[in-house]
């Protein structure tokens, strides 16, 4: 039995919580997961997971030789990503998760300037606008705006987003151009269907407004609250990045130029660990790099 591979697939049954989701991970079946931990089990002479209708957990021993074995895989795979980084050829899989739009907008042609960079590297870019799991997801890297940060994951500041309203002209032609926040209670607003409330949160310098407004439409992707504001839906507030293209052609214009709504953060996440891959690394500082200077991005960090 190749043993470092059963300590692998153990590591991530755990993980993943069941043989199943362990089988689809590593393109094989759910029979085969069990053959292999019952192998590593047989080797140790110890019972590591226990088996039941509800589904797969570790017994105590199980628990402990968890904490070893994902060490023992985590500094396999470091040293490997050493010794390939000696020779240049870093290689293997980097799993990245990025919100729709800002992925569709953003990452995705980042994605293809590092692999032009990187020919021995894939990259299975994974776009949703839920916040994954890294660990049970399988994910390396993680694009985050705003939000609270897990507990378990590292984090590093990319950007900082300007956000502020944004109309087309014909919605402000058909309804009137506000001139202070409190106009837009008159308003229709397009919000992301996620976000609690229906007050809108604008700042001028110290100066602070908070205004109830009505939410005709709702809903929960960037890209369809971006066309919907170009269709004249109504006014919404967007991130500088999302709509930038479309300031600047004229299709959308800002309302209440001196008012702002929070800005948002963009972090780069990965889950905590020591020992990280090669490949992994590489992904991180390039992706650092890139957010310096870029329109709709501010204060980007190295």
């Amino acid at each position: 039995m190749d043993t470092f591979h059963a300590l692998r697939v153990f590591v991530r049954t755990l993980e993943l919580g069941s043989l199943s989701a362990a089988a689809r991970e590593f393109g094989t079946t759910q029979p085969t997961v069990s053959k292999w931990l019952a192998g590593l089990e047989r080797q140790l002479r110890v019972r590591l997971v226990e088996r039941s209708t509800r589904g797969l957990s570790p017994t105590e021993q199980g628990q402990r030789f968890y904490a070893d074995a994902k060490r023992i895989v985590e500094q396999f795979d470091a040293a490997v990503g050493d010794v390939q980084g000696m020779t240049g050829q870093a290689a293997g899989l980097v799993r990245i998760n990025a919100p729709v739009a800002l992925g569709q907008f953003r990452i995705n042609a980042m994605v293809q300037r590092f692999l032009a960079d990187h020919p021995a590297i894939d990259v299975e870019l994974i776009l949703n606008d839920r916040f994954v799991d890294l660990v049970e997801e399988s994910v390396d890297v993680a694009f985050r705006l705003g939000g609270t940060l897990p507990p378990d994951a590292i984090g590093r500041h990319l950007a900082t987003v300007p956000r502020f309203l944004v109309a087309a002209p014909m919605y402000l032609a058909r309804r009137g151009v506000p001139s202070v926040p409190d106009d837009l209670a008159t308003h229709d607003v397009v919000r992301f269907a996620w976000t609690p409330g229906s007050t809108v949160e604008l700042f001028r310098g110290e100066e602070q407004a908070r205004v109830p407004t009505a939410s005709r439409f709702r809903v929960n992707n960037a890209l369809a609250i971006r066309e919907a504001l170009v269709l004249g839906g109504g006014i919404g507030v967007c991130p500088d990045w999302l709509v930038r293209d479309l300031m600047d052609s004229g299709e959308l214009v800002r309302v209440l130029d001196e008012w702002a709504a929070r800005p948002q953060d963009l972090t780069l996440l990965y889950p905590s660990r020591q020992f990280q891959a090669l490949r992994t690394r590489l992904f991180i500082d390039f992706a650092v790099g890139q957010f310096s200077g870029i329109a709709g991005f501010a204060g980007g960090q190295g």
